[in-house]
């Protein structure tokens, strides 16, 4: 079993990675815990919920979606879990997607100003982002994640099998975060996905394993470094910030979490070029490689200008401005503000016409 540890201010704890590794759950709950809750969905529950071994927890149903990721949801579940007896001794497992990851732990950070949350992504994206950083939270209409706070788990428990029962498109979703975490510091990670594309696809288990571990390494150093993104841990953000208002603009319906990555990867790509940071030949291994673990579905009819205009409510905009994370060479970003308009909008185009 693989650990990486997290230090933060609000609390220290591990993301642990290995098979079995939810059998360890009750290891992780402080003695005198009240009444445990777990949130979770019914695809999850009646795939994954017989491997968790909590007998007496009380079980939330989330239905989904992120359309539904929403403060009402959010007030439901908090009145289910009044009545069932919830109060400060509480504890709260977050078990599935990066869905019930946000919405667990912003839950868990309201529900009488807070209680303790431990996190079991069964989501390959999930498991190597969602999960990890204490970054929780629900969409606005406005735009995605705009209402949240921080909120520490008191573990993560990664499992890797967990990621053969996801769909195909669940899984590729999931690479693309880790293409993401290669392109921005790790260019050993970056040359594996480069070159071991079928092995990867066909979830063989060393290879996913291999990368599930490069991943959440990177997100537990950077985390470390920076809680609050206050500097390091907006590098986390490359392909987010296009991705994040393509969400929106499509309602939260038309693409998975990942998939919207590839998408604002490929233009932050583009734009990266466009800026003269990144050189042409850089690039084209990006957009292969991005291109290799597709496809994405159709963006046919999305319009670029509604997504430029799209970037100012997005919650990375500071005083108005639009901070964009874009490679200057793999392995190597660079946080960068103040771009013209009129070369955004390009990079949005080139953008859609890649996906």
């Amino acid at each position: 079993m693989q650990r990486f540890s997290v230090s933060t201010p609000q609390r220290d704890y591990s993301a642990f990675i290995g098979r079995g590794v939810l059998q360890q759950v009750a290891e992780h709950i402080p003695a005198k815990t009240g009444q445990i809750f777990i949130l979770t969905t019914r695809d999850v529950w009646d795939l994954h919920g017989a491997r968790l071994p909590l007998p007496n927890a009380k079980v939330l149903f989330f239905p989904g979606g992120e359309q539904r990721k929403r403060l009402s949801e959010v007030e439901a579940l908090a009145e289910e879990m009044v009545l069932a007896g919830g109060d400060r001794s509480s504890l709260l497992v977050a078990f599935g997607g990066g869905i019930v990851t946000d919405m667990g732990g912003f839950l868990a950070a309201s529900f009488l100003r807070g209680i303790p949350v431990i996190q079991i992504p069964t989501t390959l994206l999930a498991q190597v982002d969602a999960a990890i950083g204490g970054k929780t939270g629900v969409n606005l209409v406005a735009g995605k994640n705009l209402f949240g706070a921080f909120h520490q788990p008191l573990a993560v428990l990664i499992d890797p099998d967990f990621t053969r029962t996801l769909t195909d498109r669940e899984f590729r979703a999931g690479l693309y975060e880790i293409i993401k975490g290669g392109v921005i510091r790790d260019l050993p990670l970056f040359e594996f996905l480069e070159s071991n594309v079928e092995k990867v696809l066909s979830r063989d288990g060393d290879s996913v394993e291999r990368i599930i571990a490069d991943k959440v390494r990177i997100k537990c150093e950077v985390v470390t470094a920076d809680e609050r993104e206050g500097d390091l841990r907006r590098i986390l953000n490359f392909g987010h910030t296009i991705g994040h208002a393509m969400e929106s603009e499509t309602g939260y319906k038309r693409l998975l979490h990942g998939e919207a990555v590839a998408f604002g990867m490929h233009a932050a790509t583009d734009l990266a070029v466009r800026a003269g940071l990144l050189a042409v030949t850089e690039a084209e291994r990006i957009h292969t490689t991005v291109k290799a673990y597709g496809p994405i579905p159709s963006l046919e009819g999305i319009s670029a200008e509604n997504l430029l205009a799209r970037l100012a409510s997005d919650k990375k905009t500071i005083q108005g401005k639009v901070h964009f994370v874009l490679p200057t060479c793999i392995g190597e970003v660079k946080v960068v503000t103040g771009l013209d308009d009129g070369m955004v909008l390009e990079s949005i185009k080139a953008g859609l016409a890649r996906s």
